[in-house]
């Protein structure tokens, strides 16, 4: 089983928004993903919320939580969503960086515009490591 850890800072987020694409794309016999980030916020934002359950997708008991040494110890890969210096690095994890706008405050057309490059990325992903659910 494959486990990639989807990383920002405040895991409010981008990071939120591409594990449950993941989680829902993915076969699930082949990888999952979880988010995490260096400073976690509170709740996830709400425009972010209002985004993905546009989507069929519903984050409303999803909570913020911190990137441990714990959660990476059996994963393969860690994607940081745009945080530049302020990026985790887990040792021994395949790395990408996707750089991507903080959606938190942005109009809606905005947050959309990151939810669905989020989706395509994730989507490329998930089809280049061959865990692409069927059907």
């Amino acid at each position: 089983m494959n486990k990639v850890i989807f990383a920002c800072v405040r895991n409010a987020g981008r990071s939120q928004m591409a594990a449950a694409f993941f989680n829902v794309l993915a076969d699930p016999q082949k990888a999952c993903a979880i988010s995490a980030g260096t400073e976690p916020g509170e709740r996830v934002h709400p425009e972010v919320m209002a985004a993905m359950r546009e989507m069929g997708l519903e984050l409303n008991d999803v909570k913020p939580q911190r990137l441990t040494e714990d959660m990476a110890r059996d994963a393969q890969w860690l994607i940081t969503l745009g945080c530049g210096e302020a990026c985790p690095s887990v040792a021994g994890l395949k790395r990408e960086d996707w750089p991507l706008d903080d959606p938190k405050g942005k109009p809606e057309a905005l947050v959309h515009r990151i939810r669905d490059e989020v989706a395509a990325r994730v989507a490329g992903l998930l089809e280049r490591e061959g865990w692409m659910r069927a059907g």
